[in-house]
């Protein structure tokens, strides 16, 4: 089939909503959803997007809650959030795999990609059962690149290996290509976003040959999992060009670092380091690679530099667009506040709205109540006004 390279997205300002639900670095299962208080507070959530123009949203299915045993689906909570999410004019974006899996599985289980194929054919079932006309926009397996390393090399979550991040990744996007043959079964028009991290691995200065190698390496093995997607590599699992829609990037102030040390590269870059790249090079590179429309699938500063990291972003948005990237859409996540996978506390104070807490950081109240952070909220309006005169003065010139 011929993809569709039309903007889905209702509004290119996007939020997301932390709601992974992984077996956590001790083993616990979390469920951010619950935490964060983000299902029994939809409505507050959801009305307070509006004075930001927000219309897009990234959801999730959480797999491990509604696969009550294999090949059973409890979607009972889905449609409450398609209702709620309807009823408010939102649309949403969904995850079906954020990090969690149910409890008898992991990547490397011999059932795991046909058990995440049928999860994955049910749930656009039963979606287009109670919405059959809106666009459907799915993550099957968010940042498959993370994840591998997480569980596969760090031990933080399922299957909780050293030393085995390529076999997780490669049994990963096994399912994750069986999941969009299923969903494009039940959907052809079904728009797959990738989420995967976007980074810069750099040599330390003064580098060897080897070190300069080792680190061009590295650099490249983030693109794996979308090359095994569209199918440049590994072609035994069925990856397809078409299967590569709409590439999402998550990208953090921590996403550039020197491969040896693993010490960051400041991004405010004010010692002028020649490796550090602006976000506007590393969206051009993924856009020379695949060709494909990107999204900033996720963004977010923790602390008092909320404010200086929007201005940032909208600054290298704005270059980016000027460039003629194909750059569709924005998403401020977490857009509420969250805590720590592994401890609970403290909460990262990342979001728009943060949680009100105590002293010992934990809740005043549950659900917690959200409190918006002023500084940021003042940027934020800053950079959509920006990035709002830029999009006019750009179609303008087209016209």
């Amino acid at each position: 089939m011929s993809v569709s390279f039309s903007n889905p997205f209702r509004s290119y300002w996007m939020a997301g909503y932390e709601c992974t639900d992984k077996l956590n670095a001790w083993g616990n299962r979390v469920d951010f959803l619950q935490i964060t208080g983000h299902l029994d507070c939809l409505d507050e959530d959801y009305g307070a997007l509006a004075s930001f123009g927000i219309q897009t949203v990234r959801e999730g299915i959480r797999w491990s809650q509604v696969e009550t045993r294999p090949y059973h689906y409890d979607w009972q909570t889905l449609a409450h959030l398609i209702r709620r999410g309807r009823v408010a004019g939102i649309q949403q974006c969904w995850d079906l795999c954020h990090f969690g899996f149910p409890d008898d599985l992991t990547p490397l289980h011999p059932m795991f990609a046909r058990r995440f194929a049928a999860l994955c054919r049910n749930f656009a079932l039963f979606y287009r059962s109670i919405d059959a006309d809106s666009p459907l926009i799915v993550t099957p397996i968010n940042e498959v690149s993370f994840l591998s390393w997480l569980g596969g090399d760090a031990r933080g979550t399922s299957p909780y290996c050293i030393g085995q991040g390529w076999e997780v990744k490669y049994h990963l996007m096994r399912a994750y290509i069986e999941g969009v043959a299923a969903l494009r079964e039940v959907d052809a028009g079904v728009r797959i976003l990738t989420t995967e991290p976007l980074i810069n691995r750099v040599a330390p200065l003064n580098a060897t040959d080897e070190q300069i190698a080792q680190a061009n390496r590295a650099h490249q093995n983030q693109f794996q999992a979308t090359d095994m997607l569209c199918g440049r590599m590994c072609p035994e699992l069925g990856g397809r060009a078409e299967y590569l829609d709409l590439v999402g990037l998550n990208f953090y102030y921590n996403n550039q670092w020197i491969c040896d040390t693993c010490e960051l590269l400041p991004w405010l870059n004010e010692q002028n380091d020649p490796r550090w790249q602006p976000l506007r090079t590393l969206l051009h590179q993924v856009y020379q690679r695949y060709q494909r429309p990107l999204v900033l699938s996720e963004t977010s500063h923790p602390g008092q530099d909320r404010p200086r990291w929007i201005q940032f972003i909208a600054n290298e948005c704005a270059a980016a667009w000027q460039q003629g990237l194909p750059l569709w859409g924005l998403c401020l996540y977490p857009i509420i506040d969250r805590p720590d996978w592994d401890q609970l506390t403290p909460w990262h104070r990342s979001g728009l709205w943060d949680a009100e807490l105590k002293p010992d950081g934990t809740p005043t109240q549950y659900p917690p109540r959200r409190v918006l952070n002023q500084p940021y909220a003042h940027a934020l309006r800053q950079a959509q006004r920006q990035l709002a005169t830029l999009q006019n003065a750009l179609r303008a010139n087209r016209g």
